[in-house]
């Protein structure tokens, strides 16, 4: 089967609409549900195709004009062709599934999705690849499938202007900093003051050179507040110029008796891409946590304790684990900087800590999760530490599937779950989901 015509009925996780041909399932990117398409087939599998389209026959009436010059070559997102107001639909559907399915939870736990305030422009970091392949300069994304670099030219509607500002200026500087054909990769972080931080990731052998011309253009790059360049992924950054933290904030009120707080985390270290979206996904862990002040409160996958400083002058104690001994430092210095003396930290593997707990029979009445993509390694040993209720916030509906069926069967039951759009204008989504003990 060289070429196929199918009818796209939906989208799918991955990005691709879906449909059939001769009964057989169809995954086609850059499509919209209702499109009727001239496809090449480019896998083929005894289950399941792929194709590329060739000819949209009869375009979907919900199709909009992709606003970015390099949408459907550049990999960064996968649906700017479909409204708004369809994304949120296909999320939606898409989430509900996967936790119904492989998670067995019913449908109607499971609430409508939180939209993002801005659908552009919202991201405060992002990864640029670099690239001087034949002679030319390259600074963008890598395409989709591949690591052939992307130009994406002024910048990414996706980004915040400040990054793509920095882009502009990194651009014109990169062609006269020495060995730039080293540099694979630049990291574009910002806090929500407008502070920013730039780390150059540098293959050769000494980097010493490249510091020492950061240094001598920074009057060039004004937009950066702090630069640094990293020279092999076990060796800590090597400071050029500038500040080495960046800070968010969360307001007062943000839920009842809240006190407005400031976090930071140190270069290099992980923050929300979406910080108004952030603030969505603290404020639903505090309302659904019902927290009284008596509790005894575990936070598992912590980071810079992003969860567990807000969270925490509503509990007795609250103890945060994260593997990532930086973060942990950055735990402990907001928990300090924002009054909070009830809050401790500790650098370990969060299943390794659990089943240590256990171990020693301790108790919490809350465990707040938030793993990477990879989801919960000790998914089952939470049961153990005996939690009324589980509060697991996920960045990936599969993974996220498999831990809530296996917390099913070690006593756990989902009464709701929240999906939360922290990247529009792709198929990647945030959630929230509670569990309540049998």
């Amino acid at each position: 089967m060289d070429e196929a015509v199918v009818a796209i009925e939906r989208m799918c996780y991955g990005g691709a609409g879906f449909g059939r041909v001769e009964g057989k399932a169809c995954f086609v990117p850059l499509t919209a549900p209702g499109d009727r398409a001239r496809i090449r087939v480019v896998k083929e599998k005894r289950s399941f195709c792929a194709g590329e389209v060739l000819e949209l026959l009869e375009p979907s009436p919900l199709r909009v004009a992709p606003c970015c010059p390099v949408f459907g070559v550049c990999g960064g997102c996968d649906w700017q062709q479909l409204p708004y107001p369809e994304q949120l639909k296909q999320k939606g559907e898409i989430f509900a599934d996967n936790l119904s399915r492989i998670g067995k939870v019913p449908r109607e736990t499971v609430l409508p999705v939180a939209p993002s305030p801005a659908c552009y422009g919202y991201r405060s970091r992002v990864q640029l690849k670099l690239s001087g392949r034949s002679g030319k300069l390259s600074l963008g994304f890598f395409k989709s499938g591949s690591h052939e670099v992307v130009d994406f030219g002024e910048g990414c509607p996706l980004a915040d202007h400040l990054l793509n500002r920095i882009s502009r200026e990194l651009r014109a500087l990169l062609p006269g900093l020495p060995q730039v054909g080293q540099i694979a990769q630049i990291d574009l972080a910002m806090g929500d003051d407008g502070q920013s931080v730039a780390i150059l990731h540098f293959k050769g052998s000494d980097p010493r050179g490249l510091v020492e011309r950061l240094v001598a253009c920074r009057q060039e790059l004004p937009s950066i507040s702090g630069a640094f360049v990293r020279s092999g992924d076990k060796e800590a950054p090597l400071p050029a110029f500038g500040i080495d933290s960046l800070s968010y904030g969360i307001p007062a009120g943000l839920f009842p008796g809240s006190a407005e707080m400031r976090l930071s985390f140190g270069r290099g270290g992980f923050s929300q891409v979406n910080y108004r979206q952030n603030l969505e996904l603290i404020r639903t862990v505090w309302e659904w946590g019902g927290l009284k002040g008596s509790e005894r409160v575990l936070d598992l996958y912590c980071g810079n304790g992003n969860i567990s400083v807000p969270v925490a002058p509503h509990a007795a104690e609250v103890v945060g684990v994260e593997g990532y001994a930086p973060s942990i430092a950055d735990a402990v210095a907001n928990a300090e900087a924002n009054g909070i003396g009830n809050a401790s930290f500790l650098v370990s593997d969060a299943a390794q800590a659990v089943r240590r707990m256990a171990k020693r029979k301790e108790r919490f009445d809350l465990v707040i999760l938030d793993p990477p993509r990879a989801g919960a390694e000790a998914a089952a040993d939470i049961a153990l530490l005996a939690p009324e209720k589980i509060i697991y916030v996920s960045c990936d509906p599969a993974t996220l599937s498999r831990d809530l069926a296996i917390l099913g069967g070690n006593g756990y039951r989902v009464t709701r779950s929240k999906p939360v759009d922290m990247f529009p204008q792709t198929y990647h989504l945030e959630s929230v989901t509670e569990l309540a003990r049998v």
